[in-house]
């Protein structure tokens, strides 16, 4: 009797092609990477990934999504450390933390993700990707958070949450890309995070567990 053939997880496989051009991405630059450069990383054949991509353009959204979920779940993992019922301040910072580029897979991240959106400038077919627009989901999240924190009275009544939200948003994306240039370190870059979050909040939402174990 013939042994059964081994069942193939094709989305296990599209993963694991993703996580090498991302890897790759993140040694040389998303503009210098080919299918054949992902595929020697993968240890597959370029026919392999031609198979499951057709085309680099295919290729290069698949990881685009790939890592919007990774940046999910390291948001979600810092919410979960933060202990239950974590509060407006400690969802905040849950996400401007895990965009900063403080170890190996958050410096890819960055790194590899503000490729992408230099990318999108001059392609429409990246541009027009959902995951492009999550800039926007964010402060939407942000701003909901503090409008929160507000109502709470975490905050002085008169904060202008909207205002805050990409403040913060856009203070995390140039502390993030002073970090990969070697401008700042991580600590000098989540002390300045925590110094205008102690701005925004007061009494029992100036601090929370994610900021004190940071410094």
């Amino acid at each position: 009797m013939r042994p059964m053939p081994k069942r193939v997880d094709h989305e296990e496989r599209r993963t694991e092609i993703a996580e090498a051009l991302v890897r790759v991405a993140g040694r040389r630059g998303l503009h210098a990477v080919g299918m054949r450069d992902v595929a020697a990383e993968a240890g597959v054949s370029l026919r392999l990934v031609q198979y499951y991509f057709q085309t680099k353009e295919k290729l290069l959204l698949y990881g685009l999504q790939h890592l919007a979920v990774g940046f999910g779940e390291r948001v979600a993992a810092r919410v979960r450390a933060a202990g239950e019922n974590p509060g407006p301040r400690a969802m905040i910072e849950a996400m401007l933390m895990a965009s900063l580029p403080t170890d190996e897979e958050s410096r890819t991240f960055h790194l590899v993700y503000t490729s992408y959106a230099v990318l999108s400038v001059t392609d429409g077919a990246l541009a027009a990707q959902p995951f492009m627009k999550n800039p926007d989901a964010a402060e939407e999240a942000v701003t909901g958070l503090l409008q929160q924190a507000r109502d709470a009275r975490l905050t002085r009544p008169d904060l202008d949450a909207r205002l805050e939200a990409i403040s913060l948003l856009a203070m995390s994306a140039g502390l993030g890309t002073s970090i990969l240039v070697g401008q700042r370190s991580p600590q000098s870059a989540t002390a300045v995070l925590g110094h205008h979050l102690d701005r925004i909040f007061q009494g029992d939402g100036r601090r929370s567990p994610s900021a004190a174990d940071a410094e």
